[in-house]
């Protein structure tokens, strides 16, 4: 398995990646190692586009792209000169040493004829391309990218590719629902599913833009992966496939004592045409399986994630390309190539702390609801994830059988407890945990690198992991470390008993 974040590379005036090679000084530089896999991923998910996009149109002039926040420009030159079928990217930034960086970067790549440099807000400039649109716009922003959507969704063409990034995890993941309205228009719920929550808060965030102009979008991949979500959409313009929004966006419903989740769409299509509102309350008041309230989120994306003909079309077209990161790509796809398309997750290790009880290989968890007669997959954004078409009734039932096996100790549980109510529930269903031939899916099989490593060097989003490159000593300063003690007098330096913790980590 590869390393996620590696050490900065110097030859003491540049840095490379790919096929791109960019010029730095000693000063702070607009690098993030750990987004190399982003960059390598939106380079293939790129090349595929337009393989297609050239089949479909029989058309060679090139595609046109907008990378609206480039910074050095270094995802630009390098769609430029590893991805054939370009006609012009403008690579954007409102920042004037920035542009001047990209300027410097695109003449030492050699890329003038199919780079163009601009010096414009982004948002800006896409409203003024509104009329010549581009086939792709590139947007991967510090934080929330919502600011930009509005405009995003006018100027790319019908059937364009909208490529975005989102880094405020925190908010995205329930850390502060009252933000995440004020950003998404979705209130996000604190769940072990909150990965794919993001990406589906996301999704329904562009999907709301786009319907505002008649639009819709198709996702064709959507990827948790380190400290970001990025997504991968095509943008079509159909008034009546706009309306099919109100099917593929609703409400999310999560327990407060055993953490069941329901989702509930806001419309439904009638068979003889037309959509009718969704009958409420689609849960109790109280949850079903241990009688405790619930919280409402979202609304959230309840419509496909990832197109999987795009995702086998992208693993084909994997060999062609020279990627450092090819092996988490592929591993990460194999695992999306076999995702279930259903909205969220459960995590085997909550389910079972919920009612204090040991836990059971994956490999058995996943048999028992194979066994039941459901489908069962990994979610490539957890390594420990139950994603399943099972109902809630079958998941919790397939928990008390496993209890039964390995019994707890009640007397140590409050009466009022969630797992006292789940373990006294009369189980519904006969349950085997006899291995399923299905359980151990391909990609382990395989040995594949599906999930990330932990955390290294270069950790994180935009300024929290900047690194300050020292060009003349070829060392990194993290920030972290230049940092440490900032606020304490050196007249009075702090004295410990053991020297030390006084010592850089």
């Amino acid at each position: 398995m590869e390393h996620c974040a590696k050490k900065v590379k110097l030859d003491s005036t540049s840095i490379k990646e790919g096929e791109a090679e960019i010029l730095v000084n000693n000063t702070n530089v607009f690098y993030n190692p750990v987004q190399e896999f982003n960059r390598d991923l939106s380079t293939a998910v790129l090349m595929t586009y337009i393989k297609n996009r050239s089949k479909e149109s029989q058309k060679e002039e090139g595609i046109t792209i907008l990378e609206a926040l480039s910074a050095t420009g270094l995802r630009s030159i390098r769609y430029a000169k590893e991805i054939q079928g370009i006609k012009q990217i403008v690579s954007n930034d409102i920042s004037a040493k920035a542009v001047e960086s990209i300027k410097r970067n695109i003449q030492h790549n050699g890329v003038e004829d199919i780079v163009k440099p601009s010096h414009e807000d982004a948002t800006l400039l896409m409203y003024q391309s509104r009329k010549d649109k581009f086939d792709v716009v590139d947007l991967d922003p510090y934080g929330c990218p919502t600011i930009f959507l509005d405009a995003a969704v006018q100027c790319v063409s019908d059937g364009g590719l909208l490529m975005i990034t989102a880094t405020d995890m925190a908010v995205l993941a329930g850390n502060s629902p009252e933000t995440c309205y004020l950003k998404y228009g979705a209130i996000s719920l604190k769940s072990k599913a909150c990965h794919e929550m993001a990406l589906r808060i996301l999704l329904q965030n562009i999907a709301s833009h786009a319907g505002r102009y008649g639009r819709y979008i198709v996702p064709m991949l959507s990827i948790s992966a380190d400290f970001y979500i990025r997504v991968f959409v095509k943008v079509f313009s159909s008034q009546i496939k706009c309306k099919e929004n109100a099917t593929k966006i609703g409400m999310v419903y999560q327990c407060t004592g055993c953490e069941s989740i329901s989702t509930q769409s806001l419309c439904y299509k009638k068979p003889s045409g037309g959509y009718k509102l969704t009958s409420l309350p689609y849960v109790d008041r109280l949850c079903k399986i241990c009688k405790h309230k619930h919280h409402e989120g979202g609304p959230i994306w309840l419509g496909p994630l990832h197109d999987q003909h795009f995702v086998s079309q992208l693993l084909c077209n994997l060999d062609e390309m020279k990627l450092v990161t090819s092996k988490r790509i592929e591993g990460v796809l194999n695992v999306v190539h076999e995702e279930l398309d259903v909205p969220l997750y459960y995590t085997l290790d909550r389910l079972m702390s919920t009612i204090k009880c040991i836990t059971p290989s994956m490999l058995i968890f996943r048999s028992a609801l194979l066994n039941a007669g459901y489908h069962v997959s990994y979610s490539h954004a957890c390594k420990i994830s139950i994603k399943t078409d099972a109902p809630n009734e079958v998941i919790w039932d397939i928990v008390r059988a496993w209890e039964k096996k390995n019994p707890i100790k009640r007397d140590k549980l409050p009466n009022d407890s969630s797992a006292i109510k789940i373990l006294d529930t009369p189980t519904t269903i006969d349950v085997s945990f006899d291995i399923h031939p299905l359980a151990n899916p391909v990609s382990r099989q395989n040995k594949l690198s599906r999930f990330q490593k932990n955390p290294t060097v270069n950790w994180g989003p935009g300024t929290r992991a900047k690194t300050r490159i020292d060009l003349e000593n070829e060392f990194e300063i993290s920030k972290k470390i230049k940092n440490q003690n900032k606020h304490s007098k050196k007249e009075k330096p702090q004295v410990t008993e053991n020297a030390e913790e006084t010592q850089p980590v």
